[in-house]
């Protein structure tokens, strides 16, 4: 079945960097896009960041465009978030996704496998 396996986060002062990874295993769909989500306790779990398989595309949340970045290895089946200027309302459990479609959309909703999250937590 398909996997996938964020690692990464950590505890991190303002204005650092985090480079999360999300390592996929068991996709046997072609095409998949891949996508960033995050939640806090209490609160709906909200787009970050989507790639499309070919890495061509990418869509970003207002709230991170300029600070984040998305990539993917399709060789290693891995998908990465780099996060530069973290700001302590980027607190938050960070979860991979991954939609057996070629577009990145942003609604959580469209996405049909999770990771387990990471914990990111930005304080000084």
């Amino acid at each position: 079945q398909v996997q996938l396996v964020e690692s990464g986060g950590g505890l991190v002062q303002p204005g650092g960097s985090l480079r999360l990874s999300c390592a996929a295993s068991g996709i046997t769909f072609s095409s998949p896009a891949m996508g960033w989500f995050r939640q806090n306790s209490g609160k709906e779990r909200t787009f970050v960041a989507a790639i499309m398989w070919s890495g061509g595309f990418t869509n970003y949340a207002q709230s991170v465009k300029g600070r984040f970045t998305i990539s993917r290895d399709n060789a290693k089946n891995t998908v990465y978030l780099q996060m530069n200027s973290l700001k302590p309302e980027d607190t938050a459990v960070y979860y991979c996704a991954a939609r057996p479609f070629t577009t990145a959309t942003t609604e959580a909703a469209s996405y049909r496998y999770w990771g387990q999250g990471t914990q990111v937590t930005v304080s000084s």
